[in-house]
């Protein structure tokens, strides 16, 4: 199994990434942990 066709990095836009970066800020604050997100795409298809 090839992780990469199967979870390909989402494409974002910088407003998406500054939104993504956020809801990582807010989960720090709010947990304490070091939180990070990860954004997967579509799964392509073979």
């Amino acid at each position: 199994m090839n992780a990469k066709k199967q979870f390909p990095v989402a494409e974002l836009n910088s407003e998406e990434l500054s939104q993504l970066q956020q809801f990582e800020e807010d989960f720090r604050s709010r947990t304490g942990e070091e939180i990070v997100l990860i954004a997967y795409g579509q799964q392509e298809k073979n």
